[in-house]
């Protein structure tokens, strides 16, 4: 098990800014971290709003930890579970610049583009191979790898992606100018 190198226990839009740039793998396969969004119970376009619920258990804790949930009931997403246990809050990861098991990638999203590879959280979900059995995982186990940046980064912010509520909350965090986003940043 590897130690955390970022407190999970603080909220959420402060712990996604610097997310960018660390490198995150399941089973070897994946890369650098190039755009989040954070959630929280505050606020309505977060999952744990209404409080907890059998699908959103794992968000209220402990910090550090995975949650994994269905899109549109298609793919998985992935989030890292933060803020103290009992409080509902974590971070969508929507993007990845893919760096390790790019051929495996392409074999399970059916594409060659790398850039289309994990441009957006149901591509991420995809290319990882994330599943629901993964809920609840600490960040810190297997399948799991999660390594710091290695430089010093310019991350911008904006609006969240596809959500009609509390859109004034600039919770959305890239690495400006990449290529790999699901979406640029105006």
């Amino acid at each position: 098990m590897n130690k955390p190198f970022i407190d999970f226990s603080a909220p959420s839009h402060e712990v996604a800014p610097q997310l960018i740039g660390a490198q995150f793998f399941v089973n070897g396969v994946g890369g650098v971290i190039v755009e989040v969004e954070a959630y929280d119970q505050s606020e309505p376009a977060s999952h744990t709003f209404s409080g907890p619920s059998s699908r959103n258990a794992s968000m209220f804790g402990p910090p550090g930890r995975a949650y994994v949930y269905r899109s549109y009931g298609i793919h998985w997403c992935l989030n890292f579970v933060c803020s103290p246990e009992g409080h509902g809050a974590g971070i969508l990861i929507r993007a990845i610049q893919p760096t390790h098991g790019l051929e495996l990638m392409r074999v399970r999203r059916g594409v060659e583009s790398e850039k289309l590879l994990c441009s957006g959280p149901g591509r991420v979900g995809q290319a990882l191979e994330i599943v629901h059995a993964f809920n609840g995982y600490s960040l810190t186990q297997k399948p799991f790898q999660l390594l710091p940046a290695r430089a010093p980064l310019n991350v911008v912010s904006g609006p969240r992606i596809g959500i009609s509520k509390a859109i004034e909350l600039h919770w959305r965090f890239g690495l400006a100018g990449s290529p790999f986003l699901s979406k640029p940043f105006r």
